[in-house]
């Protein structure tokens, strides 16, 4: 995957916030996080999780390709990021939806996304038109969708199927524990997370549809 030029992230929800006409802290309030925390990720101090950054996008009600769309005016000036980063790795997932990936998507050339929670989400493929991320999804031992433990929504529609360790579903109320050759689905505006309890990687397919907010 070449160097991707990123927008700088915290600058683009800071300017949405003021836009919106909403306080640090009453955002923060929203977030379910500490106001500090929003302050540090609005100042490049602290990346968020990808809990973390949906929660912000939708109390904002902008999506989060909206913070990594280089073509729309955003404020700051882009800085380049270190290769391996959630921003850039978000950057080059979210740079262009109309550009196609595929129609093979070779095993070494996947664009990436490593999340500070111990997941690692490879894109498969992209059609132009099409509001679905294709992925392939790794929680490693320990990895969760949210560091924090809080459950996360947004929306779309997950479908899911692991090929190979096992993961803990928390869906609303109810817990599944997921095994290889089990699938899910399930409306993503549901309360949800996933954790790996296990030693080894879980690893799966998942397509995320809909446009997520």
């Amino acid at each position: 995957m070449s160097p991707a030029v990123v927008p700088p992230v915290g600058a683009r929800i800071r300017q949405a916030r003021l836009e919106r006409g909403r306080s640090l802290r009453a955002l923060a309030r929203e977030v379910g996080v500490s106001a500090s925390l929003v302050s540090q990720i609005e100042t490049g101090k602290s990346q968020p999780s990808v809990s973390t950054l949906y929660a912000i996008t939708t109390a904002l009600g902008i999506s989060v390709e909206s913070l990594f769309d280089a073509r729309e005016g955003a404020g700051a000036t882009a800085l380049p990021a270190a290769r391996g980063t959630v921003p850039h790795a978000l950057a080059a997932l979210a740079a262009d939806r109309g550009r196609r990936i595929g129609p093979l998507a070779a095993a070494g050339e996947r664009e990436t996304l490593e999340l500070d929670s111990g997941v690692v989400w490879e894109r498969l493929g992209r059609v132009p038109g099409a509001d679905v991320d294709f992925l392939l999804v790794t929680y490693r031992p320990g990895g969760a969708s949210s560091g924090s433990g809080a459950l996360m929504r947004h929306a779309g529609t997950e479908y899911g199927y692991l090929t190979s360790g096992e993961l803990v579903l928390t869906l609303g109320f109810d817990e599944y524990t997921v095994r290889p050759g089990d699938s899910v689905c399930f409306e993503s505006t549901t309360p949800h997370r996933y954790r790996n309890d296990g030693e080894v990687p879980a690893v799966g397919v998942w397509f995320v549809s809909g446009d997520v907010q």
